[in-house]
């Protein structure tokens, strides 16, 4: 089944006002095919949010880096998924595996996360990988299976779900996935899917491989 195109930008804790306008300018004068075609979804910091999607042509689409479980409320620092959908911002990352892996957020919390943000009408990037402990273990498929199942287990629609496995061991370490290494993941992810969600959700998920390369899965 034809899958449209997803191409993800996360730009994490960098940017100046000035260099954030620079690569807007440059994203805006790019060729790509049409948005029936390929998605384009970049995620600046949160104070660069409103100012980006105010330059970004009107085809490329803003994601935030996070957002917060719950409502507003005595939560210092946090933003709320009702925040974004009142900025206008269509697209949250959640579960980032240096979130995981830095703050300590559990496969639950994510996955409350994901179905929260979902609940306010926002499109979710669901990060999903393993260490490279676990890696050389031979236990990546138990990781990221268990940390799909704990959003599986709160998303029944995932028609607004992109699943981004991106292995930790493959940020800041110059160290790389192969394309085979990822497409074996997610071959295996899709396979998990259909047996624990349906075989229209694993047929239609887009699942995109996180790094230092843009990837594209064809399983």
């Amino acid at each position: 089944m034809a899958r449209k195109f997803f191409v993800g930008g996360n730009w994490k804790c960098n940017g100046t006002t000035e260099e954030v306008k620079k690569i807007v300018s440059t994203l805006n004068e790019g060729q790509v095919p049409s948005p029936d075609v390929v998605e384009v979804v970049i995620s600046p910091p949160f104070v660069y949010l409103p100012l980006v999607k105010s330059l970004l042509r009107p085809d490329f689409h803003v994601a935030a880096q996070n957002c917060w479980v719950k409502k507003g409320g005595a939560f210092t620092g946090e933003v709320s998924a009702e925040m974004l959908v009142n900025l206008g911002i269509p697209w949250v990352i959640l579960g980032h595996s240096e979130r995981r892996l830095i703050l300590n957020e559990s496969n639950e919390f994510v996955g409350d996360k994901v179905a929260y943000a979902l609940s306010q009408g926002l499109k979710v990037i669901a990060c999903v990988g393993e260490t490279l402990e676990q890696r050389e273990s031979g236990s990546t498929m138990e990781v990221v299976a268990a940390q799909t199942k704990a959003i599986a287990e709160r998303v029944k629609d995932w028609t607004d779900v992109v699943l981004a496995y991106e292995p930790v061991w493959a940020i800041g370490t110059g160290k790389v996935a192969t394309p085979a290494q990822a497409q074996e993941v997610h071959s295996e992810l899709r396979k998990w899917l259909k047996a624990n969600t349906s075989p229209e959700i694993a047929a239609t998920t887009r699942i995109i491989y996180g790094g230092i390369f843009v990837y594209q899965s064809y399983i």
